[in-house]
């Protein structure tokens, strides 16, 4: 017996007399409630993707181009001066169209699974899109029609016990 656990001895148990933890037992969650209180934190923030990840990316693609290029050049035994030369001038337009804005737009782009923060950013331009095109304004918050509704009829229902 170790420490006051499991049996004193093994003996006429059916047992080997190891002990382990039992990975079945729930614990118990009475420590707090199951959803919080406050109005903030039931609303729902979009996830804002991080620009550094973003930007990295985007550089990677056109250094992705750059060296298949360049690998493109060394099969063709091309000296290497006029390589780099050619890969310096791919990188200098694919970044300035990049800086235009050229290839960002258009089409739906096919994310992958690990691609959350360019799904977030294609996520926030959409849903911009979408409220430009049902002429809502940035500044709303949901409910807040039946509010004002609420409001309005608070006021009629103050009104006429003035009047009374």
């Amino acid at each position: 017996m170790s420490e006051n656990v499991g049996l004193s001895t093994p003996r006429g148990s059916g047992t080997s007399g190891y002990v382990q933890r039992n990975l079945a037992q729930l614990k118990h969650r009475d420590h707090g409630a199951p959803y919080p209180k406050d109005a903030d934190s039931l609303r729902h923030r979009q996830r804002q993707p991080d620009k550094g990840i973003l930007e990295h990316d985007r550089k990677r693609q056109i250094e992705v181009k750059v060296f298949e290029l360049r690998d493109q050049l060394e099969d063709e035994e091309i000296d290497d001066e006029d390589i780099d030369k050619r890969c310096d001038e791919l990188r200098e337009k694919l970044l300035a169209e990049a800086e235009s804005g050229k290839n960002s737009g258009g089409a739906r782009r096919k994310f992958k699974e690990h691609q959350v923060h360019e799904m977030a950013d294609a996520k926030i331009k959409e849903s911009e899109r979408l409220r430009k095109a049902l002429k809502i304004s940035s500044n709303y918050e949901e409910g807040s029609h039946w509010r004002r509704q609420e409001e309005r009829l608070r006021g009629a229902l103050d009104k006429d016990k003035e009047e009374e």
